[in-house]
C-alpha cells in the first residue's frame, strides 16, 4: 500500500491564519504537530511504503522541512505548476507510482483532515485493501453526526463483502434534505478519502475522462528531480482540465465502493468546524493562547501574540494574529473567504503572507517599517545560504543578535558575530551564510526608495530560485 498525500488548497475559510503563502495544512490546529505530519503519524501502525505527496510550487519547501523535521521518508514530492483539482493531482501520483512496471495500492488522503480514532481508522483501512484487492474504487463514508450541510453525502448500494456499493454521489444539501438524509441511514459524509489499485483508477480514468489522463501522461514523461522534489511539464499540465475525482471518475464507474468510518473526523473547513472538533470548557468555549472570557459561551478564541480578551458575547469566532485580527459569528463563519477575496482584489499582503515568512534557509519578520525603511528580524537555520542577490533601490544594515553570519559583499568575504554589523550599500552583490551549529539571528534594516520583496536579483541560489 502506498499513501498519496494530496497537500494542496488554500485553506481561505480559517484565515488569518491559513494563508496562501503557509495554508492550514502546514499549521498546528489540532494538535503540537502540523495537519500534514498528523495525516502521515496516523499511518504509523499499518503497513505502507513511503507516501508520495503532491504540493504546489510554492509550498514545497514547507512540505520537504515538516517531513525533515518529523525524520519522515517519502517516495516523491511531486510538484503541480498549477492547481488543476484532485483528479489530475491522483492521475500524476498514479502514474509515477506505475514507472517502474509496478501496481500498488493506493490510499489517498488529504493533508488538512482531522482523525481523532486512530484504531478505527486503521480498520477502515483494512476493509477497504480487501475491496480495492477486488478492483474496486473504494470511499471512505463518514458517518454523520449531523445533518450538516457542509459536505456532499453518499448513498449505500448494495452489501459487499466489505463495505458497500455506491448507489449516487450527491451534492451539498439544504437543511431540510440533510435532514432526511441522516434520519434515513442510507447516506453518508464524502471525505474525499479514496484507495484503489493505481492500474484501475488509471483504467476507469480513460473511460471516462481521457483528456485528463492524456494529458497527465504528457506532462509526467519528462518528469526529473529537483533536490527532493518531482517537476513535470509545466506547459503542458497547464492544459488539463480543473475536475476532481468524484467528477471525473467516482460518479461515472460501476466499480465504486465505500466503506464507512467513525473516527471523529472533520476536513476541519471552518473555524466553526475547528470549534466543534476541539475539547471545551464549562462553558463551551475554546481557548488558545493569552485569553480572559468573562460572560462568555459557546466559542472559539485563539490568540498568537496579544492577550486577547472577549465579555459578554456568545458563539463567537476571534482570531488574533501578528498583523490581523479577525471577529465572527460562528454561524457566519463561511462568508471569512468572502473577506479573503477582498483581500485579493485589493492585492493585500495580508491574503498571502502572515508578518513573518517562511523560506528554505530560515524566515523573517517584518517588525517596523515606514515611508523609506523597513526592519526585519531574520532567522537562517544552521548551514544554510541566502541567495547571491544585489538590490537595486535599497541599502541594508544587518546586526548579529545572536550566532556567526559569514557575509559576501561583492569581491569580500567575512564572519560578523554576536553585537557586529556590516553595510551593504545599492547595487551591491552580496550573500549571507550561517556557517555555524546554532541557528543565526539577526536584524536588517532596509533603507532606500522601494523595498518590496521583488527589488532581487539573484546570481545563484542553491534552492533553484534564481534564473538558470
Amino acid at each position: 500500500m502506498k499513501p498519496v498525500i494530496l497537500a494542496g488548497g488554500s485553506g481561505s475559510r480559517l484565515w488569518p491564519k491559513s494563508r496562501a503563502a503557509l495554508p492550514k495544512q502546514f499549521l498546528s490546529l489540532t494538535s503540537k504537530n502540523t495537519m500534514l505530519q498528523d495525516t502521515v503519524s496516523r499511518l504509523n501502525g499499518i503497513k505502507t511504503e513511503s507516501p508520495i505527496f503532491i504540493c504546489n510550487d510554492a509550498h514545497r519547501f514547507l512540505v520537504a522541512e515538516q517531513l525533515r523535521q518529523k525524520n519522515v521518508a517519502h517516495g516523491g514530492i511531486l510538484l503541480e505548476p498549477v492547481g488543476r483539482n484532485t483528479a489530475p493531482a491522483i492521475a500524476l501520483a498514479a502514474l509515477h507510482a506505475t514507472l517502474k512496471g509496478e501496481d500498488p495500492t493506493l490510499l489517498v488522503l488529504a493533508a488538512d483532515h482531522l482523525i481523532s480514532d486512530v484504531p478505527a481508522f486503521h480498520a477502515a483501512i483494512e476493509k477497504a485493501s480487501v475491496l480495492a484487492e477486488q478492483g474496486k474504487l473504494v470511499t471512505f463514508g463518514i458517518v454523520p453526526t449531523e445533518p450538516h450541510t457542509g459536505y456532499g453525502y453518499i448513498k449505500a448500494g448494495e452489501k459487499l463483502t466489505e463495505g458497500f456499493g455506491v448507489e449516487k454521489f450527491v451534492e451539498k444539501p439544504d437543511l431540510e434534505t440533510a435532514q432526511g438524509y441522516v434520519s434515513s441511514g442510507k447516506y453518508l459524509w464524502n471525505s474525499g478519502m479514496f484507495m484503489f489499485k493505481a492500474s484501475r483508477y488509471l483504467d476507469e480514468l480513460e473511460k471516462y475522462s481521457p483528456e485528463i489522463l492524456s494529458v497527465c501522461k504528457e506532462a509526467i514523461e519528462t518528469e526529473s528531480p529537483d533536490l527532493d522534489f518531482i517537476r513535470v511539464d509545466a506547459d503542458v499540465f497547464s492544459k488539463c482540465k480543473d475536475d476532481s475525482i468524484d467528477y471525473a471518475v467516482m460518479e461515472s464507474t460501476d466499480s465504486a465502493a465505500m466503506v464507512s468510518l467513525d473516527a471523529g473526523w472533520s476536513d476541519v473547513g471552518s473555524w466553526s468546524s475547528l470549534w466543534e472538533a476541539s475539547a471545551k470548557d464549562d462553558n463551551g468555549n475554546v481557548t488558545i493562547g493569552d485569553t480572559i472570557l468573562e460572560n462568555t459561551n459557546n466559542s472559539y478564541v485563539n490568540a498568537e501574540e496579544r492577550l486577547v480578551s472577549v465579555i459578554g458575547l456568545d458563539d463567537v469566532i476571534v482570531v488574533e494574529t501578528k498583523d490581523a485580527v479577525m471577529v465572527a459569528h460562528k454561524n457566519d463563519s463561511q462568508s471569512i473567504k468572502d473577506v479573503v477575496n477582498k483581500l485579493k482584489a485589493e492585492k493585500r499582503p495580508e491574503f498571502e503572507f502572515h508578518r513573518e515568512v517562511f523560506r528554505p534557509w530560515g524566515s523573517y519578520d517584518s517588525i517596523d517599517n515606514g515611508g523609506r525603511f523597513q526592519v526585519k528580524r531574520i532567522s537562517v537555520k544552521p548551514g544554510e545560504k541566502l541567495s547571491v542577490q544585489m538590490h537595486h533601490h535599497r541599502a541594508e544594515h544587518w546586526i548579529v543578535v545572536s550566532g556567526t553570519a559569514n557575509v559576501t559583499i561583492d569581491d569580500k568575504t567575512q564572519l560578523v558575530s554576536e553585537n557586529q554589523s556590516v553595510y551593504i550599500p545599492i547595487g551591491s552583490v552580496h550573500a549571507l551564510e550561517n556557517p555555524g551549529k546554532i541557528p543565526l539571528e539577526l536584524i536588517e534594516v532596509q533603507s532606500g526608495a522601494y523595498l518590496d520583496e521583488d527589488d532581487i536579483v539573484r546570481f545563484s541560489d542553491r534552492y533553484g530560485r534564481a534564473p538558470n
